[in-house]
């Protein structure tokens, strides 16, 4: 029997590493709860996409911050559909491209980038009321007053075999590439992913992503979230 959540304010973090099930997992949950999903980790992707257009040396973190700066960039928050735009083009597939996903830790690890960034993720979180966020610092930096913050993991075997078979790349070849952004992304200076001390750990090696929904609205409903 499905958990009754409260309907009214309610702000979900869920993070964890790349191929964990944060994307399926909140979008689903978003909505089950009738609420909006910002995916932020689409976020650093788009400036990641723009840097990468301008030619800049990613090593420029002044050169970086400027062109994330500069951008008009544009993310919805249906979890249906959110759309990601950049000056007006629409960048949905590009951002999930080789040439990105390679250089987006880079990218996000400069500060003034996650400074422009979280500051916008807490803007419409705020005007949402409603919204589960997905990413790697939401429950420790951008949400910490999140009613529910979630942490998902899974073994390196799952994970690696979850992303190889969402974009028919090679098994060994992306825990490589999932290892060296996991090892980038929690040793970066600002904002590493983390598990916030209060986030509740769910290893989603086993479960299925009803599962995960299931337990995640047992857990909101547990709190009573008004």
């Amino acid at each position: 029997m499905e958990e009754n959540v409260p309907a009214g304010r309610c702000v979900v973090a869920v993070d964890g590493p790349s191929g964990s099930g944060k994307s399926t997992v909140s979008r689903r949950l978003a909505t089950s709860l009738g609420g909006r999903y910002l995916d932020t980790g689409a976020m650093y992707r788009a400036i990641t996409w723009a840097v990468l257009r301008s030619g800049v040396d990613l090593t420029d973190a002044q050169a970086v911050a400027k062109v994330a700066g500069e951008v008009d960039l544009r993310i919805g928050t249906d979890p249906a559909g959110y759309g990601v735009t950049v000056d007006g083009v629409n960048v949905e597939a590009d951002i999930r491209g080789p040439e990105v996903t390679a250089a987006v830790s880079a990218v996000a690890a400069v500060p003034a980038v996650r400074a422009l960034l979280v500051a916008r993720q807490r803007d419409m979180i705020t005007k949402a009321g409603r919204i589960v966020v997905e990413g790697r610092d939401i429950g420790s930096v951008v949400a910490p007053d999140a009613d529910l913050k979630v942490y998902l993991t899974a073994s390196a075997a799952a994970r690696a075999a979850r992303r190889s078979a969402e974009d028919a790349s090679d098994v060994a070849a992306t825990a490589a590439d999932l290892a060296r952004r996991d090892q980038l992304d929690s040793t970066r200076k600002a904002d590493p992913l983390a598990q916030a001390p209060d986030a509740v750990v769910l290893d989603t090696t086993e479960l299925g992503i009803d599962e995960v929904v299931a337990r995640l609205r047992a857990l909101l409903a547990e709190r009573s979230v008004a």
